[in-house]
């Protein structure tokens, strides 16, 4: 567990970059079971459960993304392509027993409950992602899901490797409504979450089309633009929908749509409802 923040960014990666990602205890309870009945499982099944969760999403395509076979020279942009490249069998060998959030965060009473708010977000990010792609016809809409779901990884992160320090940002914004995230990232860590997201997709060799997805210095690219609005959304409604960010939220998904800010905040509130259904 990291308690002091590392000085810069290198020193970050250097405490990040080989340290184990845990999973939920479900997803590792569900690979486990899955595992006994190897024969009658199916890549779509050991991707449904990787995709509700967004640490082992991330763990899976980092693994794969490393251990990549010289002979394939394409990246491998999606949870499902990634198991189909590993085979079955590879993946539970390499996905055995692991490591679980809530043994790793068993003595930190909170933390628990802050990355949790982190991970919902996530999945709302992605429900809004994949709604506003396939409204565009977007060809990737699935890699724009996955891109929204991993968005807030080095948050998700912080959490596990470095809980008091994600408390201490949770204290302080609490107390300051208006402190602006960023801000206060470098206040407590000395670097921007966003930075550390991109170094450690690089470093990791991530697909070139996640890292672009989720560049928010990129913001001009429509795609780009549909991941960022989606995160944003999710972010500004996590609480309530009284955020005053929200209708400006709404006129930028309209242009991006095509759609007044009426239709766009409707069309959000429909794709929320059905993401909350999905999460219950």
């Amino acid at each position: 567990m990291l308690t002091i923040a590392p000085k810069t960014l290198d020193a970050w990666m250097q405490a990040i970059h080989d340290a184990d990602i845990p999973v939920l205890a479900q997803t590792a309870l569900a690979i486990e079971a899955m595992h006994e009945h190897e024969d009658d499982i199916a890549a779509r099944d050991i991707a449904e459960v990787v995709l509700d969760d967004p640490l082992m999403s991330l763990k899976l395509l980092a693994y794969v993304a490393q251990h990549r076979p010289a002979r394939v020279v394409t990246d491998t942009e999606t949870v499902t392509g990634a198991i189909l490249m590993m085979g079955i069998t590879a993946f539970f060998r390499t996905f055995g027993q692991q490591e679980t959030v809530e043994s790793r965060l068993s003595a930190f009473p909170g933390a628990i409950e802050g990355l949790d708010r982190v991970l919902r977000r996530s999945h709302r990010a992605a429900r809004f992602a994949i709604g506003f792609a396939i409204c565009r016809q977007d060809t990737d809409a699935e890699v724009i899901q996955e891109a929204a779901l991993l968005n807030d990884f080095a948050e998700a992160l912080l959490w596990c490797h470095a809980p008091g320090l994600a408390l201490e940002i949770e204290r302080r914004q609490a107390a300051d409504p208006t402190l602006r995230s960023a801000k206060v990232q470098r206040e407590v860590l000395n670097i921007e979450l966003t930075d550390l997201e991109q170094a450690l997709m690089k470093d990791w060799r991530l697909p070139e089309l996640l890292r672009q997805l989720t560049d928010d210095h990129n913001t001009a690219a429509p795609r780009v633009r549909n991941v960022m609005l989606a995160t944003a959304l999710a972010r500004h409604s996590q609480n309530n929908w009284r955020n005053a960010a929200l209708p400006d939220d709404f006129t930028a998904v309209g242009e991006l749509l095509n759609l007044s800010p009426q239709a766009a905040r409707g069309l959000v509130r429909d794709l929320d409802a059905t993401a909350m259904a999905e999460l219950d």
